[in-house]
């Protein structure tokens, strides 16, 4: 998938929804969180790595400096996995491997006042390109965690980061944490369902909830 993915960095980025997804009306959009781990070899690892060695790549919107991580939508010519990396290509320019996904959330686009199913996967960075499709239009940062919690706009992609933080903390080490530097333990059991409602900006997605 990885080269399928590299022809595209010098292509322009998706446009149009004639071929895009839906789910009982819910348009399907997919994205990831790309992440890479900062080598400390003064930090013991626990079960792996540190929450502390991880880094995450955010990037701003096209039309404010508000920062999120890439996402778009899912077509009907490709699989869930290429949407996932190529969205990322396309927003982000980096390239990586995909890890699991990590949560699905139905979340409503303020702009357009339509109601979306959102799927996140990890994705650990191997490549940063230099050029990319939306090089002109977006800034990308990496950042900690913490920091990345403090500036994500959209609330769903906050526990989308949760769920991702959950993989590298044990439930045993959850209490250790802080609160949610500390992983919640019901973001770990994607079985509950629960509603997070908020005060939004007017560019930020609203009403999300996990549902699987």
């Amino acid at each position: 998938m990885t080269m399928q993915i590299k022809k595209l960095a010098s292509s322009p980025s998706r446009a149009g929804r004639h071929l895009q997804r839906y789910n009982q009306g819910f348009r399907l959009v997919v994205g990831c969180i790309p992440y890479r781990i900062r080598k400390n070899n003064n930090s013991p690892t626990i079960h792996g790595t540190l929450i502390e060695d991880l880094e995450v790549l955010l990037i701003s919107s096209q039309k404010s400096p508000r920062m999120m991580f890439p996402k778009g939508g899912w077509e009907l010519d490709e699989d869930i996995e290429l949407a996932a990396s190529r969205e990322t290509l396309e927003e982000a320019g980096v390239i990586g491997d995909l890890g699991d996904k990590l949560g699905e959330w139905v979340f409503k686009s303020k702009s357009q006042e339509k109601y979306h199913e959102g799927s996140m996967f990890s994705l650990l960075v191997t490549e940063e390109l230099d050029v990319w499709p939306e090089k002109d239009v977006r800034q990308r940062v990496w950042m900690s965690v913490e920091e990345a919690r403090e500036v994500c706009a959209h609330s769903w992609m906050k526990e989308a980061l949760d769920a991702f933080v959950c993989q590298f903390n044990p439930r045993q080490r959850v209490v250790e944490e802080e609160p949610l530097a500390s992983c919640r333990l019901e973001l770990c059991r994607t079985d509950e369902l629960r509603l997070s409602i908020g005060g939004q900006s007017a560019d930020e997605d609203v009403d999300c909830y996990l549902f699987s």
